[in-house]
């Protein structure tokens, strides 16, 4: 099958990928010249588990291509997809501009009947607006469908190429039949394909995201509770997630949520909510613990140093919002590293991917270390903001070593306090008693 794929972030990229890597003939489609060019040379510009391996292999066996020119990507295909960024607005909701822009641009290139597909995560209604545009301009017969993406950042890949389950909202059958056509390959163990009207996987999306949110929130004010009355968080976790109707996933007190779905999705549903008249009470609650749970960290942190943190250096483990990818987007360590800088901080930081991320961030205001354990030659404190795999197991003895004060605090309740504690380290963690 010939497809297009208009937009190449960690969505169009992973979704182009690996739909080349079934076989189909993919195009992916962007404005961004520069990105094109080193897409060409090989060069990925996200870091995301098995993409570049993927993408490097099918633009080899040409099933994968890129281009700036979307004429010639529509001239063939039977389906394009719209995978292009729907960022946060001032208001909260979703700005679609681009996807209205990428919605014209089809109309006027199209030749043949065409799917098209909005990929990209967009509120309800969407699709009926992306029809309208569409209509002004194209000469042919088309159809437009919602088939939200469900990838972890980290696991893209392996999400796409095994999924739980495709949605696919689709109020016509020739197109439900194309994309059923199309995924086949993915679902050969028996994972469902999910037919239903276009609005309501509009909004399967966001109620997904939000559930979510609100399951890691919960996770965080229980959490708090706990460091109040003395309980242990991780073993109320473990209390509670062994009862199947709860479920060990996302209930890890820590930080809160961050990265590109999470916030700007409970936001939007917000928005819509509101939109429409309705409440949103338990959205507006997770998305405020969420704030919260950052601030509170930053007031630990105030607590044990004091206002005034001149002179005071913090190595810091982990920049990325998540381990497995060097997005930054709406990450916890943004509001914590900018918070000590304004109390006079000295920075040193070390995350294994997220370092020109960063540095598009923070600038020189920090210091960007080589290792882990450089980032805490002559620190007063250690903070883990990031659970990479490469922080589980780290020699202390080392630490010890280089750090001018034993002081941890641990925003992913990554260690073991007692074994910290015999060392001489103090050690602070979410949803425990210091």
């Amino acid at each position: 099958m010939k497809i297009c794929v208009v937009g190449t972030g960690y969505v169009g990229l992973v979704v182009g990928a690996c739909l080349a890597e079934m076989g189909n003939c993919v195009t992916c489609v962007d404005k961004d010249k520069s990105k094109l060019e080193k897409l060409h040379r090989g060069v990925i510009p996200i870091f995301e588990p098995g993409l570049e391996e993927l993408i490097l292999q099918n633009v080899q066996e040409k099933r994968l291509f890129f281009t700036d020119n979307i004429g010639t990507a529509l001239k063939k295909a039977l389906v394009c997809f719209i995978a292009v960024g729907t960022p946060q607005a001032e208001d909260g909701s979703a700005d679609l501009s681009a996807v209205y822009s990428v919605a014209e641009e089809i109309g006027k290139n199209i030749e043949n009947y065409t799917v098209v597909v909005d990929k990209s995560t967009v509120p309800v209604g969407t699709a009926e607006k992306v029809t309208e545009i569409i209509k002004k301009y194209a000469k042919c017969e088309f159809d437009v469908v919602s088939n939200p993406e469900f990838l972890k950042q980290g696991a893209a890949v392996e999400d796409f190429l095994k999924p739980d389950r495709v949605v696919i909202g689709s109020n016509s059958p020739k197109s439900t039949q194309i994309m059923q056509d199309l995924y086949s390959p993915f679902l050969r163990t028996g994972n469902p394909v999910i037919i239903m009207d276009v609005k309501s996987a509009e909004m399967t999306k966001y109620a997904a995201n939000s559930f979510l949110a609100v399951k890691i929130s919960f996770a965080n004010e229980i959490a708090n509770i706990c460091e109040k009355v003395g309980a242990d968080a991780e073993m109320v976790r473990i209390g509670m997630c062994s009862d199947k109707r709860i479920g060990s996933k996302f209930l890890f007190p820590g930080l809160g949520y961050g990265g590109s779905c999470f916030p700007k999705d409970v936001k939007a549903m917000i928005k819509t909510a509101k939109d429409y008249g309705c409440g949103s009470n338990l959205l507006d609650a997770a998305d405020y613990v969420n704030k919260k749970q950052r601030e509170l960290f930053i007031s630990k942190i105030i607590k044990r140093f004091g206002e005034n943190l001149t002179g005071v250096t913090f190595g810091v483990w982990g920049l990325a919002f998540k381990p497995k990818t060097n997005d930054m987007r709406e990450a916890p360590s943004i509001t914590i590293v900018n918070a000590l800088l304004e109390r006079g901080a000295k920075i040193q930081a070390y995350d294994p991917k997220a370092f020109e991320s960063a540095m598009l961030i923070f600038g020189d205001k920090i210091e960007y270390m080589k290792n882990s354990y450089e980032a805490l030659k002559d620190a007063d404190c250690l903070l883990l903001l990031t659970e990479w795999n490469e922080f589980r197991r780290p020699d202390f003895e080392k630490i010890s070593a280089l750090m001018r004060q034993l002081i941890i605090f641990d925003g992913r309740n990554q260690f073991d306090a007692k074994k910290l504690k015999s060392r001489g380290f103090e050690y602070y963690c979410v949803g425990k008693s210091a």
